[in-house]
């Protein structure tokens, strides 16, 4: 299941990771919205209009509206921007790397205890957790 696991869990990352690079380089789609050059950081403002808009680092603007009924929201996708998600995917994948070292270490050499072993697969667990309502998740993944 592990093997499995981390096989999957490393193809919600790539997804993650290319729905974030697209955000900031897809200068087909829209071109006077999207960053000229990596600017990835996303923050909120007020409009001269009087509602809210989330912007670049250019001032390009990313999400906006006229009135203000979606603040929270707008909010929420400044806090997630493509920046944040590529450290959280770079540092998922740190996880994961370190979690493939130590269990092939440990089987190589016979050291993984019970513990340690059932602390890995729940950090795995733990780690797929916030991709259960994709494709490919099993239930018996739950923590």
């Amino acid at each position: 299941m592990s093997d499995e696991m981390v096989r999957w869990l490393g193809e919600q990352l790539d997804e993650d990771e290319r729905i974030a690079r697209a955000a900031v380089s897809d200068h087909e789609r829209e071109p006077r919205l999207v960053p000229c050059d990596a600017g990835d950081k996303w923050f909120r403002r007020y409009s001269d209009y009087g509602g809210t808009e989330v912007v670049d680092v250019h001032g390009h603007i990313v999400v906006s509206t006229a009135h203000d009924k979606g603040a929270a929201v707008r909010t929420h996708i400044a806090q997630w921007d493509p920046a944040r998600v590529l450290r959280e995917t770079a540092a998922k994948r740190q996880v994961l790397a370190r979690y493939e070292e130590l269990r092939a270490a440990s089987e190589e050499q016979g050291l993984i205890g019970d513990v340690t072993k059932e602390y890995q697969d729940f950090l795995l667990r733990l780690l797929a957790l916030p991709y259960a309502d994709r494709p490919g998740y099993r239930e018996e993944w739950r923590p």
